[in-house]
């Protein structure tokens, strides 16, 4: 049996062919999970409060190091962007009249007067943002900050080092820092 002879002209029609299917190929929608409220649902069936909060969250991922390692690297890099959590990481022993931090609040918020209370102890230089003024919302929001209280450590290079958000984790930051002075 001979082989099948194909025409150039054949060829280009085939591939023609193939690249307009291409052109029209539509993949499924993705449907996405993430928690909320204690419980997994789809991302689509939030309300649009809740997903412009998912959409605005950042995502870490845990790459194997202790926090003390973990705080060390997070200090040397140069990206703005990396955000500290006062859960899992602790900030570096350095010389404390170079840490320095911003404290968001609200005058109606409960949550406040016990971390500033706690703050007022520190031995730190640190300014009140009052985040009911338009000038503290515009500060807050270029900030990331969409809780209150919370409270930014800051080194000397004007890097972000840590973030708290109650007196707990505030004692969990500091307290390596004032052991270490």
């Amino acid at each position: 049996m001979a082989p099948k002879v194909r025409t150039l002209e054949a060829i280009e029609a085939e591939i023609a062919e193939t690249k307009a299917a291409l052109k029209d190929v539509h993949g499924t929608q993705t449907e996405v999970y993430a928690r909320i409220v204690g419980y997994y649902r789809a991302v689509r069936n939030w309300n649009k409060g809740k997903r412009d909060e998912f959409d605005s969250r950042k995502m870490f991922v845990y790459d194997g190091k202790t926090a003390c390692e973990a705080s060390e690297t997070v200090t040397t890099t140069e990206n703005k962007a990396e955000t500290v959590s006062a859960h899992t990481i602790a900030m570096p022993v350095q010389n404390e009249s170079a840490l320095h931090y911003e404290f968001f609040m609200r005058r109606t918020c409960p949550n406040c007067p016990p971390v500033k209370n706690y703050m007022a102890g520190i031995t730190m230089d640190g300014v009140q943002i009052d985040v009911d003024t338009e000038e503290g919302l515009q500060e807050a929001a270029a900030k990331g900050v969409f809780a209150a209280p919370t409270v930014i450590f800051y080194d000397a290079h004007n890097t972000e080092i840590g973030r708290a958000h109650n007196v707990e984790e505030l004692s969990a930051i500091l307290e390596p820092v004032a052991e270490a002075v």
